[in-house]
């Protein structure tokens, strides 16, 4: 709607506490905007509200909950001001006090009710108790002890679960502020119905809210799934095909498809809601179905024979579309090609040429001298590496066991280093100074040796 440049709608919708909305009329136009606190007139006194809506808008509201523009709507006497704010402001600190004592009364009395909260008039000279109850409850004994604790005019009126709710307010679990503490009005029935209809789970714990009643966010697309339902047939009894019967598992609304398994498998196929329907006439018939996607084997043949064909013709375009490669010269020497057979066969015979240099190692030594890059590297005589050192020269070392015997066995005459020649026999000849065979002192014993090559006692191959 477009919006006027001028507002001539007198009226003003103010909002009191818990969400309540009362409309009340401007006759002295003042200059009021949304959220300004303002002091109206009552029926027995005054209050103080703060506007939420003005100008057309109002009347659209006015209609909508059917409320006449007539006498009876009330006017604004003027904007809150200081005063105003700091009187409603002591009326409201008495409101929790007072709840906990009506409580306490309300037990003693014995009434089957539940007190929710309690609203004090901005002149405080009236409060209205609000309650909730399964049946009527007679509390005209209540009234009489309340006016008399508490010096005020008492107001009784009953509530529903879910206007106590509104009244107290709270989060919802999609994350935001209760639809019935902030723009919900009037409450509608809600029914399971609704809930079967959208294909949610009848689980009380989710479909119901802080009042305990069902959500009334149920309603809210309603509308939009009843008319996608429209299209969707209804499943009485399995559909009857030669695979056996055909059990409805899901169904979508809104792509309409629907999904069937065979003896309740976990294999679901899905089929669009006009072969439902296809099959559903055909089995009024008394005849079954192939499957739920055909309805003879012969449909199956012809389309894979179909597909193939397509499959055929892919290939015939792909062929023909691709470039064909050129080929590549053979080079002239075609026998180079040719025997490369013959020379991978001819590898294997290059390998046994080690051993057989390996066998004529030891044939060379007597094939004559060979040059001098091809000498082998000689041993070297360790013999003489081992032997004891001139005791004189290496004083400060340690003296060798033969030093250490007593001094009867060092009168005899001493050897000569003389070497062993050895004869044909492979004997060694004694040669000694004085002609007389020494006797035998036991095996030699040498100093320790530092890494000098091999073990000297180790006799050598001949």
């Amino acid at each position: 709607m477009g919006i006027p440049e001028v507002d001539n709608f007198d009226i003003v919708e103010v909002k009191f506490k818990g969400g309540r909305k009362e409309y009340y009329r401007n006759v002295d136009f003042l200059s009021l905007t949304t959220g300004d606190p303002v002091v109206v007139d009552v029926p027995s006194g005054h209050h103080i509200g703060y506007v939420s809506l003005q100008g057309e808008l109002v009347r659209l509201q006015m209609q909508k909950r059917k409320i006449r523009n007539d006498d009876e709507i009330l006017r604004i006497y003027r904007v809150a001001n200081q005063k105003d704010m700091e009187k409603w402001g002591e009326a409201q600190n008495r409101e929790i006090p007072t709840l906990y004592r009506c409580r306490q009364i309300v037990e003693e009395l014995g009434l089957k009710m539940k007190m929710s909260d309690i609203e004090y008039q901005a002149d405080n000279s009236k409060a209205t108790f609000y309650y909730s109850a399964d049946d009527r409850v007679d509390f005209r004994e209540l009234i009489k002890v309340l006016a008399g604790e508490f010096r005020i005019r008492v107001e009784m009126r009953q509530i529903s679960l879910r206007q106590e709710a509104g009244r107290l307010g709270g989060i919802g679990v999609c994350g935001r502020e209760l639809c019935c503490s902030t723009w919900l009005v009037d409450f509608k029935n809600v029914s399971t119905s609704a809930a079967r209809y959208q294909n949610l789970s009848l689980n009380p714990g989710k479909l119901s809210g802080q009042c305990g009643r069902l959500k009334c966010c149920l309603n809210y697309e309603l509308d939009t799934y009843m008319d996608a339902i429209k299209d969707i047939p209804s499943i009485d009894r399995p559909l009857q095909t030669e695979s056996g019967p055909a059990k409805l598992q899901k169904t979508d609304i809104f792509r309409k498809l629907m999904w069937f398994s065979y003896n309740n498998d976990n294999d679901w196929h899905s089929i669009t809601c006009e072969r439902v329907k296809e099959i559903q006439a055909i089995n009024e018939k008394g005849k079954k179905v192939f499957t739920l996607q055909y309805n003879e084997a012969s449909e199956i043949e012809d389309l894979a024979a179909k597909s193939t064909r397509e499959l055929e013709l892919l290939d015939k375009k792909f062929a023909s579309s691709s470039p064909k490669r050129k080929k590549k010269p053979r080079p002239q020497n075609r026998n180079s090609g040719g025997n490369r057979n013959q020379q991978a066969s001819n590898k294997p015979d290059s390998k046994p040429n080690k051993p057989e240099r390996q066998q004529n190692t030891p044939q060379s030594a007597n094939q004559g001298p060979r040059p001098v890059g091809d000498q082998p590297k000689k041993r070297r005589n360790n013999k003489n590496r081992n032997k004891p050192k001139n005791p004189e020269a290496n004083s400060g070392q340690t003296a060798s066991p033969q030093s250490q015997q007593p001094k009867a066995q060092n009168a005899s005459p001493k050897r000569q280093n003389v070497q062993k020649p050895k004869g044909n026999d492979g004997n060694a000849a004694n040669i000694n100074s004085g002609g007389a065979k020494p006797k035998p002192q036991g095996k030699k014993k040498f100093p320790p040796r530092k890494n000098q090559g091999p073990n000297p006692t180790k006799p050598e191959n001949e």
